[in-house]
This record gives C-alpha cells, sequence and structure tokens, in this order.
C-alpha cells in the first residue's frame, strides 16, 4: 500500500469478479456535488450486499474497510462518474459510503 493506504498499481477485477459484481452496479447511488472553496464532493453509496462481492484484497485488513481506489478500480466496481474525481475516503461508520473530490471548476485535458 501507499501513503495514501491504497495499492501501490491499480488492481485490475478479473472478468469472473466482474460477473459478480454486474448485479449491484444498477443500485449504486451518487449524491449530489457540494464544494467548498477548493473542492467539489459527491459521494457514492454502494449496495450494502456488493461489498461481500468485492474482491478481499481491495479492503485493508487494519480497518476492514475497503482501500482508497485508484481510478481504474472503483470504474472496474461499475462506479461511473465524469473525469476528475479522485477517491479520498471511506465513511468508516458506513463501509458502502465512498467519498470523492476533485478540484472546483475541474476540465478535463484537451
Amino acid at each position: 500500500m501507499d501513503k495514501a493506504g491504497r495499492n501501490r498499481r491499480p488492481r485490475m477485477l478479473t472478468e469472473a469478479e466482474q460477473l459478480r459484481l454486474e448485479e449491484f452496479i444498477d443500485s449504486i447511488n451518487y449524491s449530489d456535488r457540494y464544494s467548498d472553496s477548493r473542492y467539489e464532493y459527491r459521494h457514492v453509496m454502494l449496495p450494502k450486499n456488493m461489498l461481500k462481492a468485492i474482491p478481499k484484497d481491495f479492503f485493508d485488513p487494519e480497518t476492514g474497510t475497503l482501500k482508497i481506489l485508484h481510478e481504474e478500480e472503483w470504474r472496474g466496481l461499475g462506479i461511473t462518474q465524469s473525469l476528475g474525481w479522485q477517491h479520498y475516503e471511506i465513511h468508516a461508520p458506513e463501509p458502502h459510503i465512498l467519498l470523492f473530490k476533485r478540484p472546483k471548476n475541474y476540465q478535463p485535458p484537451q
């Protein structure tokens, strides 16, 4: 794991792992965006049962919560968002809630 508490390199899902998660994708909920002076934020709520289908190495062995995920990893789980979002925290009391941020007024590279 790196300093941010995530895998050093993105860990891609196998085809079998993707199939196990497929049934949950339509039940992922996305909050409205909210912001402060530097960032806009949103949280993504995974169905609680989905956590049981996510591979064990996506979880921090000390806390039992998901690690901070690389973009390729959270997109692999079926989370869909526009560009620029960074997974930065897990809401520990509710581990199915992932917190995302990106710079305010983010413009994707051309």
